[in-house]
């Protein structure tokens, strides 16, 4: 038998939190493969765990390691001893989707690749956005592999052991990234597969490195770039390494914050600056970063202190202006710009023609013209705009049109970008549909001396949360709703008539009149029958329980904003109330159909004869809305693989607005 895959995990005292991914390396749909985990001396039990999967299961192999903390050296051992045609190497938190293995070992034998990326996602941070295309021949520099530096690819064997390629030992992060540049500069072909989703990246906690071993390695892999590379290429990869290793460190609240062995870094960090990076390399940094490295060769601590807290601070702001829909593609109406503190923009000066970057006052006098300039940087500069679903953490951007606008006030110019994205469910996913659930929306500004991402958040004034139903590939709502803390989403398919309308319950408002309360819900789509019968229900947030009903009906909405209104009517009643009236207190919110509730998204608080709408969260925070911020029970569900397939399986036939 011709093994095709040989997995290589990487297995240290990872308790329970390796699960996920053991069910994934086991559960691989592709015939022929076998999973071999290097285990580095753990003591937590996971040693006789595995060799009891090992006594079961005849492609799994464990290999026992004496502890030395150095995640690279399992992986080497694992390579040595592996027998597939083919080998991917993964992390203890890392998982794999079950057709994983099969989908990238078919493209691979495909393109013959020697090095084959297959779609990676993560919690958080920014998008991969090498993941844009299929690429069967990638470029480093023009298809973004710099962007995809971790060791988790498809290698051939063959040509791994052709060019002896491993990782230093001990070796940290640099190391990794040394072994990944060199697969990706001596490999004939290299492959990027955008879908499907092949690995979850597992959250990895920062390990503190020495800042010699870490400047060390980073030598190394400067001695890759010079035997392999020449000219702009190498530039341009000296530049990324100089951004993201020597410089980037000096623009964190770490480095701001803590005065230990500042002094002795920064020496460190100078001399490899000085020694390897000429200044002609400055022309690929955005502004900041340019000061930082001419700080940087002057040795000059107090003011790098001053540049890293000024940028910590630096912040994109995105209005969002406008919600509509044109036909069944949401329209989203987009004003982003810098701001240096919350309510301070980000300012620029015009000088001969050209503009210039205003860096703090501390540093001003160190600065020149050719370090301040950013003429060129603010033509390039750009708005991009992205989903995010929450679930999976699959990341697709969308189109958006924009143009940058240079606002002149007495401080200096103010750059901001204006645009529309456009989302069209049934093409935004690379060109197929978006899968059912609920996807964030980001944005991402390039500025003139900054870059910085954030997430849409609704605008002031009324909500709009009109819903459509998209007919490809079949009928489905889709609907805009904000979370509690404001930031835009979008559901796809919501699994019920109450649950649309609980997506967009934070636009509830309510209007006190002649002894009744007027609660007035949006209602995102309306079906030809009206919709079932509803009763809204309120409970105390606290103290003795009470409960009380009222009739909702649904009634027209407002033409472009929301397709209907659910109003119910409730007794008010300040001094004693009775059982069937509102009264003072906080109040939970929820609707009943049938025999069935769904939570909504906002609570009522009466003090003093006034009632007010708060967000469920802040009446009982217990009560979280579905597109609020992750949790960690949130991201250990999502970890079992197979457990989103059983959720779909459990919600089919569940999808009642069409027929309500």
């Amino acid at each position: 038998m011709v093994v095709k895959v040989s997995v290589v995990v990487n297995i240290c005292n990872p308790g329970d939190r390796a699960d996920p991914c053991i069910r994934s390396v086991l559960e691989q749909t592709l015939d022929h493969y076998e999973v071999i985990f290097v285990d580095d001396g753990s003591t937590d039990g996971i040693s006789e765990r595995l060799d009891t999967v090992a006594g079961v299961r005849n492609n799994v192999r464990v290999l026992h390691l004496p502890h030395t903390g150095s995640r690279v050296r399992g992986f080497n051992v694992g390579m040595a001893a592996a027998n597939g045609r083919y080998v991917y190497l993964l992390d203890q938190l890392d998982r794999l989707e079950r057709g994983a293995l099969a989908a990238m070992y078919r493209r691979a034998q495909e393109c013959e690749a020697d090095v084959l990326v297959g779609r990676l996602v993560r919690d958080g941070g920014p998008p991969l956005t090498a993941f844009e295309a299929d690429r069967n021949r990638a470029d480093i520099l023009s298809d973004k592999l710099l962007s995809l530096l971790t060791p988790h690819k498809l290698y051939r064997r063959a040509f791994l052991e052709e060019h002896r390629l491993g990782f230093a030992v001990p070796g940290g992060r640099l190391a990794e990234q040394t072994f990944a540049l060199q697969t990706y500069l001596t490999a004939k072909i290299v492959a990027v597969m955008a879908e499907p989703v092949c690995c979850h990246l597992g959250e990895r906690a920062e390990q503190p490195e020495d800042p010699k071993n870490v400047l060390a390695e980073l030598r190394t892999l400067l001695d890759v770039l010079d035997a392999h590379t020449e000219g702009r290429q190498r530039e341009r990869m000296y530049a990324h390494w100089m951004r993201s290793t020597l410089l980037r460190p000096f623009m964190s609240a770490r480095f701001a914050g803590s005065s230990s062995e500042r002094g002795k870094v920064v020496a460190l960090h100078r001399e490899l600056l000085l020694e390897r990076f000429p200044e002609h390399l400055d022309r690929y940094l955005p502004a900041h970063l340019r000061a930082a490295a001419t700080l940087l060769r002057e040795g000059r601590v107090d003011k790098l202190v001053a540049l890293a807290n000024s940028a910590r601070h630096t912040k994109v702001h995105a209005d969002l202006r406008e919600v509509r829909w044109d036909a069944e593609t949401l329209v989203l109406c987009l004003a982003v710009e810098l701001f240096a503190d919350r309510d301070q923009p980000v300012y620029f000066r015009e000088r001969d023609g050209r503009l210039h970057w205003c860096p703090p006052a501390q540093v001003t006098k160190s600065m020149t013209p050719e370090v301040t300039d950013v003429t060129g940087a603010v033509s390039r500069a750009r708005m991009e705009v992205y989903l995010r679903n929450e679930v999976t953490g699959a990341v697709y951007f969308v189109p958006v049109g924009f143009e940058v606008e240079r606002v002149a006030e007495e401080e200096g110019t103010r750059l901001r970008i204006v645009g529309e994205a456009r989302v069209d469910v049934a093409t935004a996913a690379m060109g197929g549909p978006l899968q059912t659930g609920h996807w964030e929306v980001h944005v991402r500004m390039y500025g003139g001396a900054h870059q910085d991402r954030t997430r849409v958040r609704r605008p002031e004034g009324p909500l709009t949360c009109l819903g459509v139903l998209a007919l490809a590939p079949r009928q489905r709502l889709i609907v805009p709703c904000w979370s509690d803390a404001g930031e835009l989403g979008l559901a796809v398919e919501p699994r019920s008539f109450s649950e649309s309308i609980a997506l967009v319950s934070p636009g509830a408002s309510v209007t006190r009149q002649s002894g009744h309360l007027y609660v007035v819900l949006p209602v995102p789509y309306v079906p030809p029958s009206g919709g079932p019968a509803m009763e809204l229900v309120l409970r105390t947030a606290s103290g003795r329980l009470r409960e009380i009903c009222a009739p909702a009906m649904v009634e027209p909405g407002v033409p472009g904003r929301v397709a209907g209104q659910l109003v119910a009517k409730v007794p008010v009643k300040r001094l004693l109330p009775g059982r069937d009236s509102l009264g003072p207190g906080a109040w939970l919110t929820s609707l009943r159909t049938g025999d069935s509730e769904v939570g909504l998204r906002f609570g009522l608080q009466m003090r003093g004869g006034t009632v007010q709408v708060l967000p469920a969260a802040q009446v009982d925070p217990q009560r979280r809305g579905e597109l609020d911020h992750d949790t960690s029970l949130r991201r250990l569900a999502r970890r079992v693989p197979g457990a989103r397939h059983l959720v779909r399986l459990a919600r089919a036939g569940k999808h009642r607005y069409l027929r309500d």
